[in-house]
């Protein structure tokens, strides 16, 4: 593949990009079964990396056709790469234990070089109350409580200081989560789909990566332009609340770099699958058919055309443009294939003309 984007002067308003991903759901069809998916979702990580991305996020899904545990996956996936980061994109907080998952995150960590990051968000499915338990109180209410106690426990607070005899372990013992990865705070972000979750994650001290639906955005704003002005308010909030500059933001998008007709052609039908199904479009065989898109939610454009019609797609969209990342999202029916040349031919045409530059 030698198609390559004319260069371009970055304007003032556009940062460059100094990291590259792709969100990949890890799906699977009933024709080939998990098996397959899990490891053809390991060969596109390696791919990736061989492209020169920098980070790789699976999305976490229960009871269908996509990755339902994500940290195993890493550990797994992590045996097979040496450089990209493994992020989780998203993991709600609502149906974890925070202390296992901690543990878990730790080991995972340990076990991939220190490459974990973790995407947790404060949403819910009312649908899975009935699996995971109700609680007391509402579903957010009990997300951030887990979510806090998560990153205490991350930290390496102590957790418990045992009382008295016969607790399995001496008294006075101060019980912290175990193996610890002093690190992994630093790499923990929050799923955001609206400017309060944005605004949220800047005062807990957590990176941000905004997705590919949005609430709450003013009467006729696009969705690139609430997405810019989330980034905004998580810059400014982290300033004022930690007097340091904020991390780098993260920014999922769907870029389809079409290098031929029939690509074109093929990318231009997802756009449209996207615009009349919402989330329920690009589903493999056998998945489950979603419920209606919320009221007043909207997901994200697809920016798909040929490389200079996507590169100034890219250019002029206030999300992409106020994002330190992007994150290629994967659509989910897609094969390994598929998913191999959407890498490819982000890298060969439009990103170097972003400001990137791969991997070593």
């Amino acid at each position: 593949m030698n198609v390559i984007a004319p260069a371009i002067t970055l304007s003032t308003s556009f940062r460059p990009k100094t990291r590259l991903g792709f969100n990949t759901r890890v799906s699977f069809n009933d024709d080939a079964g998990p098996a397959q998916g899990l490891r053809d979702g390991i060969e596109l990580f390696k791919a990736a990396e061989r492209l020169g991305y920098q980070s790789g996020w699976a999305y976490q899904r229960h009871f269908d056709h996509y990755l339902s545990s994500p940290l195993p996956f890493f550990a797994a996936a992590g045996q097979h790469t040496k450089h990209i980061t493994l992020g989780s994109a998203v993991i709600p907080m609502r149906y974890q234990d925070p202390i296992l998952l901690a543990e878990a995150a730790g080991t995972t960590d340990l076990l991939i070089g220190g490459r974990l990051e973790l995407a947790i968000s404060t949403g819910a499915n009312a649908a899975f109350d009935a699996v995971f338990g109700t609680v007391d109180t509402d579903a957010r209410t009990e997300a951030k409580r887990r979510q806090s106690r998560f990153l205490a426990a991350i930290t390496g607070e102590v957790l418990h200081t045992v009382a008295g005899a016969g607790q399995g372990a001496p008294e006075g013992a101060e019980l912290r989560v175990t193996p610890h990865s002093p690190t992994l705070r630093s790499r923990i972000r929050q799923g955001s789909a609206s400017l309060g979750s944005a605004v949220q994650a800047a005062e807990l001290g957590i990176g941000l990566i905004s997705g590919t639906v949005q609430h709450d955005h003013a009467e006729g704003e696009t969705f690139g332009e609430y997405q810019a002005r989330s980034i905004e308010a998580f810059r400014s909030t982290w300033r004022e609340t930690w007097g340091t500059e904020p991390p780098s933001v993260a920014v999922a998008a769907s870029i389809l770099v079409g290098t031929t007709a029939e690509l074109r052609e093929k990318y231009a039908a997802y756009d449209l699958e996207r615009r009349t199904q919402g989330i329920a479009a690009s589903r493999p065989k056998g998945a489950l058919a979603p419920a209606n898109q919320p009221p007043g939610a909207q997901i994200s454009p697809v920016f798909h055309g040929s490389p200079d019609e996507v590169l100034e797609a890219v250019l002029n969209d206030p999300g992409l443009a106020a994002a330190d990342e992007i994150v290629l999202f994967l659509p989910p029916a897609f094969g390994l294939a598929e998913n191999v040349r959407l890498l490819t031919d982000l890298v060969k045409t439009v990103a170097p003309s972003l400001g990137w530059t791969p991997a070593a």
